[in-house]
């Protein structure tokens, strides 16, 4: 079972390694990419609501979920270079 800390990691895009021998209290985190301002920006310019982020290569991978007028919202995914 995964931990709480590594569970949030990978949500967040974040990969974390075993502590180190020399150190056994400090964790390294080594960040995959920071996408918060793609999704910001997604989110801003279609309105909805955010559902996803995902790091992938040199780019973000962002879903949000799009309200439609008197219709079912509908999943949209947009590729943002990073």
């Amino acid at each position: 079972m995964a931990s709480p800390l590594s569970v949030a990691a990978l949500a967040a895009g974040l990969a974390i390694t075993s502590p180190s021998p020399d150190n056994p209290r400090t964790l390294t985190v080594r960040v995959a990419g920071d996408c918060s301002e793609a999704a910001r920006e997604v989110v801003e310019k279609t309105g909805g609501q955010l559902l996803s982020v995902q790091p992938a290569g040199d780019s973000c991978i962002i879903t949000v979920l799009v309200q439609g007028n008197g219709q079912r919202p509908r999943k949209v995914t947009v590729k943002v270079p990073m």
